[in-house]
């Protein structure tokens, strides 16, 4: 962890799950003992490559760096990314939060529903196609 302790765009750090970093961990899905994580700390993903230190340098230096983001990061995205996040901008942090909210709202509670009635429907034409 020496190498990267003044980076200023690494951060490699260690949480004790089973004391005060409890709450951290819960937050982000760590379930076992020991976890590696990495990426966008809003949405982090699972390391399951070597543990030594060569093999996470390794892994490091060849898939990390910056990524398609507001801000400084914009410019790493494509066009169509890129007008979605200029929108999402202007938005106020209580009309995001409410789309959010309706999003997760329709992942959740709508998709289902509607995976269902298609199914339905597509037995009722003669048992096309199973979801």
């Amino acid at each position: 962890m020496e190498d990267f302790k003044d980076s200023p765009t690494a951060l490699v750090a260690d949480v004790d799950c089973t004391t005060e970093g409890q709450p951290l961990c819960e937050k982000h899905g760590v379930q076992g003992y020991p976890s590696i994580k990495y990426g966008d700390v809003s949405e982090l993903k699972d390391y399951n490559g070597g543990r030594t230190y060569d093999d996470l340098k390794k892994f490091a230096e060849e898939s990390l760096g910056p990524t398609c983001g507001p801000g400084e990061n914009l410019g790493l995205c494509d066009a169509e990314m890129k007008t979605k996040i200029e929108n999402y901008v202007k938005m106020s942090p209580g009309k995001l939060e409410g789309k959010i909210r309706n999003t997760i709202k329709n992942y959740e509670v709508e998709m289902p529903v509607m995976k269902k009635v298609l199914a339905w429907q597509q037995q009722q034409e003669g048992g096309k196609g199973e979801l």
